[in-house]
């Protein structure tokens, strides 16, 4: 076994991405996940590569497209706004079939929000939070070794089905310190194959390429949304990754990822010494999300726990999943707060009680809206009150 050693998470990512190839970075400064390009900065100079902190992140995601086009492996990192503003060149990056990787150190949102940590963004990392049909692969590490050895598996999964590669972590994770070791020997990069697609000086021997995100003859681009999209069946089908703990006898099966995931496993051991039987599956790639499972497990269960940090954006594949065959339930932080093991146990208790008004539901804030409403307009008018 490898030797571990004591590092921070995101020191752990920037080191895992050089081990696995990576020659390029470009990226701009924003907490939490700000010791990223701080170490890629004198890195990538030891390794021959190159680092650039450009003047804003929408230039670093559109130079990340410049390096990508190239076949070097390519990476950027960002917070929860920053990624918003890299929105546009990821969709570019997707309509051009182009090999990268994208790294998320998630915070507290809306707007500028919190470093405190958070995971509201998974909609828009699941989803491609820009325009048009296209996806990203999403890896959600949970511990600094696995955001420390997720890179190598980010860059392959892109590279197999040029698709943009994005490794989705929170402020938690980034800042914490583990003791961890890498599960693979450095790549060299020049070791790699070459990528007959990529531009660049080297055209001896071959045609010369273009990489573009869109074609104007007739039905062109239909067929390269089309054609993308059956590489997106084949990762569906084939390179969903999740981790299982006790399902075996489960009532109550959690669905939690990354530092949430963690609250969750010693919110397990709590009921579990109560004698409740409870079960986690942890959704490794967020997409392609483990439906398939989910749905095989709840068909055996009394209830199906989400825990996230967001109002319910996981719950909703959970529930696609789950397809009724078993009730869903909610335990919810958002605006920069974590769940803690001890309010995720009363939460399995009360999911296998069946006590909704215990647990997060948005239908119970709708009806207190709605009264504090009527409560307003009943009210005389005051500055700043929402009607």
């Amino acid at each position: 076994m490898a030797e571990k050693v004591l590092m921070k998470g995101n020191e752990a990512l920037a080191e895992g991405a050089i081990r696995a190839g990576c020659r390029f970075f470009a990226g701009y400064p924003i907490t939490p996940q700000n010791e990223v390009p701080e170490y890629m900065s004198w890195r990538q100079e030891e390794v021959g590569g190159a680092f650039v902190q450009a003047e804003s992140e929408v230039a670093a995601v559109n130079m990340l497209y410049g390096a990508a086009a190239t076949g070097v492996r390519s990476m950027t990192s960002s917070s929860s706004p920053g990624v918003s503003l890299k929105q546009e060149g990821i969709t570019y990056l997707a309509g051009s079939d182009l090999p990268c990787l994208i790294v998320n150190v998630m915070r507290g949102g809306p707007g500028l929000g919190s470093i405190a940590g958070g995971q509201a963004d998974y909609t828009q990392a699941t989803r491609g939070g820009g325009n048009g049909d296209y996806r990203t692969i999403v890896l959600a590490p949970f511990s600094v070794e696995e955001l420390g050895n997720f890179p190598k598996k980010a860059f392959e999964l892109s590279e197999k089905y040029r698709i943009p590669a994005m490794i989705l972590a929170d402020g938690i994770l980034g800042q914490m310190m583990e003791g961890m070791s890498y599960n693979f020997e450095p790549v060299d990069p020049a070791a790699l194959c070459v990528k007959p697609w990529a531009i660049g000086p080297n055209t001896t021997g071959r045609k010369r390429n273009q990489v573009y995100s869109y074609g104007l003859a007739e039905g062109e681009l239909e067929a390269m949304v089309l054609k993308r999209a059956e590489r997106y069946a084949l990762v569906e089908r084939d390179e969903v990754i999740y981790e299982e703990r006790n399902t075996e006898d489960a009532d109550v099966l959690i669905v939690a990822y990354g530092i949430s995931a963690r609250a969750s496993i010693a919110a397990m051991e709590i009921a579990r010494a109560k004698g409740i039987k409870v079960g986690m599956i942890r959704p490794i790639t967020l997409w392609p999300f483990p439906a398939k499972r989910i749905a095989e497990l709840a068909s055996k269960v009394k209830a199906v726990l989400c825990v996230e940090m967001s109002l319910g954006q996981m719950k909703v594949d959970v529930d696609l999943a789950v397809n009724g065959k078993t009730p869903t339930y909610l335990h919810a932080k958002s605006g920069a707060f974590f769940p803690v093991a001890e309010e995720i146990a009363v939460a399995i208790e009360s999911a296998l009680n069946g006590k909704k008004e215990q647990l997060f539901n948005l239908a119970d804030l709708a009806e207190k809206a709605t009264n504090e409403r009527a409560e307003a307009k009943n009210a005389p008018c005051k500055e700043g009150a929402l009607l």
